[in-house]
């Protein structure tokens, strides 16, 4: 098996390279938008690295019923919060805060030092907004925000976490072992074990709820798959005719299929 080619999603999407410049231009807009409207509050630190930052949108009125968190995906290795801020627009319409954090990317960080990471951003934005919490990821934030039901993982605010959402989520990271990816990653089989939510029994309580697209990856709905059966309490959506770059963009509409799970 050809892993370099399992785990290459833009070479099978029609148009993929301008996909980054359509998500920068529309997270551009809504960002600006918000921060017009004074519904955002920018560049939160939750720790003293350069990347140890997140943004926080809230809802137009009201008290939020509580804060959403998305993970953004770019296998560890590419992206920020910049780019993903227009999937904000679902959760803030239906009353909730979001918050987007970025991490810092390998090869300067290690895939566990990023899991730790995003258990702090949660933790600060946590500080920012009272009630229930579900998180949200895609791609490598799946992986990361599934990481967060793993008991290893030290949250203090886990007792909060009411449902959490892995989108197209990287669940064993053993066969990244074999690309040229982890050339950058830099794992070994104790870290790709240590780290794939797979392969953990002792989880906490935290429904979850699997999305992935039906025109994705085999590699992407096999993960995706994995991780539905092996773990309990796990629903998983198989969406149609969506792959790996637009199942993300229901996260923008409030009335999607995606948001009302995410939100139940």
């Amino acid at each position: 098996m050809d892993f370099d080619d399992a785990y290459s999603n833009s070479a099978y999407i029609d148009g993929a390279d301008e996909y980054p410049d359509r998500w920068d231009d529309a997270a551009h807009d809504f960002r600006s938008l918000e921060n017009a409207f004074g519904r955002a509050r920018l560049n939160l630190r939750y720790g003293e690295g350069e990347r140890e930052v997140f943004d926080l949108f809230y809802p137009a009125t009201g008290k939020p019923e509580g804060l959403a968190v998305f993970v953004h995906g770019g296998y560890w290795m590419a992206f920020d919060s910049k780019s993903w801020s227009h999937l904000a627009a679902g959760a803030v319409a239906r009353g909730w805060a979001v918050a987007m954090p970025s991490y810092t990317l390998a090869p300067e960080a290690r895939i566990a030092g990023i899991t730790g990471q995003i258990a702090r951003a949660i933790e600060a934005a946590a500080k920012c907004i009272q009630g229930p919490i579900v998180l949200m990821g895609h791609s490598a934030g799946g992986h990361l925000v599934a990481r967060m039901r793993c008991a290893d993982v030290a949250l203090a605010v886990a007792d909060r976490v009411q449902r959490i959402m892995p989108i197209s989520p990287l669940s064993d990271l053993r066969p990244l072992l074999q690309t040229k990816m982890n050339e950058t990653l830099r794992m070994d089989m104790a870290e790709a074990v240590a780290e794939s939510p797979l392969l953990y029994k002792d989880l906490r309580n935290i429904p979850t709820h699997i999305w992935v697209g039906a025109n994705e990856r085999p590699a992407f709905l096999d993960q995706a798959r994995w991780l539905a059966d092996g773990w309990p309490d796990t629903q998983l959506t198989i969406a149609a005719n969506r792959h790996h770059f637009d199942v993300i963009d229901d996260l923008a509409e409030p009335d999607s299929e995606m948001v009302k799970a995410l939100l139940a």
